[in-house]
């Protein structure tokens, strides 16, 4: 997923002050496994490298444990995606996996049509695994990729090459009907011819869908502290323009800001995200977003995976807090117009339990400086807006 967007310190803009939700949204589960073989150079997730074999068995108890003692915050509402996430989730055996999911149906409403994406590396010890995901449940698989060109996967310390990255997007496309491949563009020393070349040997294996983003030095990386040479400003935005392009005349629709898919093979969990859906996170430093009856709830499970273990079977919960109702308006259109074709102005009032005229003097102002499309329908961002995501949002920030 791009991480383009800050988070800004400024309160937004409304003046509602009790909240009443009717209909509760889209609930999904989102299952965080914090280790890595190796820690990447750009990576500020929450991830561990692992120092010889991982605590698997205590891992999954400690999971279905952080389950059991959520479920009276989500009883009755049905979980319509999970999303293995981390770190490495292919780490963990395909026993392992199916155990999850088997508790996840007996525990919560699993929706029989439920997604269901696990995030692997195309190592060839993991990939060696896809068969055993696929039975156990899996049925949507996620590949970080990052690029087919060897140099630039030394430069972005990854620990595949680029015959294993081959090799395992072959076998994802050979026992998943979903999967998704990731790339990376703007890397150290990448040219725009090479940067289209990652794009169309990705094409070469038909992926019903691709995450392109740029690679940004993030803080507290190893790259923040030792930064790389990477390609001018310029030279990104036109390697963006360009991959847009080649995926737009190979049938696929860029439907998020760098997420691209054939029709109707949308992810269906991250879609939720940007629908500002609900999704409980179990795992170490999994993050959590409730809606209640009379508020929004927020979440945050032990991160170190030490932490989050020792105290998985009594309080999982490291810190909780109720999201203030003036952060909401924000926090929906932060998530909401990173979408291409936006939302329906009913969608706003279900999410945030507060009128659309709370925000009508920003869309206003947004429409008239190009960034925004307006109408009874539809509110969606232009191609300006898409470009200039952050000027955009700034309108809706209190001054």
């Amino acid at each position: 997923m791009a991480r383009t967007i800050p988070i800004f310190a400024a309160k937004p803009v409304s003046t509602a002050t009790n909240l009443e939700f009717r209909v509760s949204p889209p609930l999904a589960l989102y299952v965080h496994v914090p280790w890595c073989i190796q820690k990447c150079p750009y990576c500020d997730f929450n991830s561990h490298e692992a120092s010889g074999t991982i605590p698997e068995r205590q891992y999954v108890d400690a999971l279905i444990a952080d389950l059991q003692s959520a479920l009276p915050l989500i009883w009755g509402r049905p979980v319509v995606s999970v999303f293995f996430g981390g770190g490495t989730p292919s780490l963990l055996s395909p026993a392992a996996i199916d155990e999850l999911i088997a508790a996840f149906r007996a525990l919560a409403m699993l929706a029989p049509e439920a997604e269901i994406t696990l995030e692997a590396n195309p190592g060839t010890v993991e990939a060696a695994k896809f068969a055993g995901f696929r039975a156990a449940g899996v049925n949507r698989i996620s590949l970080g990729i990052q690029s087919f060109n060897d140099d630039h996967l030394k430069a972005l310390g990854r620990i595949h090459g680029a015959d294993e990255a081959k090799r395992a997007a072959q076998l994802a496309g050979e026992h998943f009907d979903a999967f998704n491949l990731d790339l990376m563009y703007g890397l150290p020393g990448q040219t725009l011819e090479q940067a289209l070349h990652d794009v169309d040997t990705a094409l070469g294996f038909k992926p019903p869908h691709l995450s392109c983003y740029q690679l940004t030095l993030e803080p507290n990386t190893r790259f923040a502290a030792f930064p790389p040479e990477l390609p001018e400003g310029d030279t990104c935005a036109d390697m963006q323009e360009a991959i847009e392009t080649r995926l737009a005349a190979a049938g696929y629709a860029n439907y998020e800001t760098s997420a691209f898919a054939q029709a109707g093979k949308q992810c269906r969990h991250n879609l939720n995200y940007w629908y500002f859906g609900d999704y409980l996170g179990i795992g170490a430093g999994a993050h959590s977003k409730l809606t209640l009856h009379d508020r929004v709830l927020r979440q945050m499970r032990w991160k170190h995976p030490k932490a989050y273990l020792d105290n998985a079977f009594s309080n999982p919960v490291q810190e909780s807090n109720e999201v203030a109702v003036a952060d909401l308006p924000f926090e929906f259109m932060m998530n909401a117009l990173r979408l291409a074709d936006g939302f329906h102005p009913s969608l706003f009032e279900a999410r945030t339990a507060q009128p659309i005229e709370t925000i009508m003097p920003q869309l206003i102002a947004a429409k008239d400086d190009g960034l925004l499309t307006l109408s009874p329908e539809q509110i969606a961002p232009t191609l300006r807006g898409r470009r200039f995501l952050n000027v955009l949002l700034e309108k809706f920030l209190d001054r």
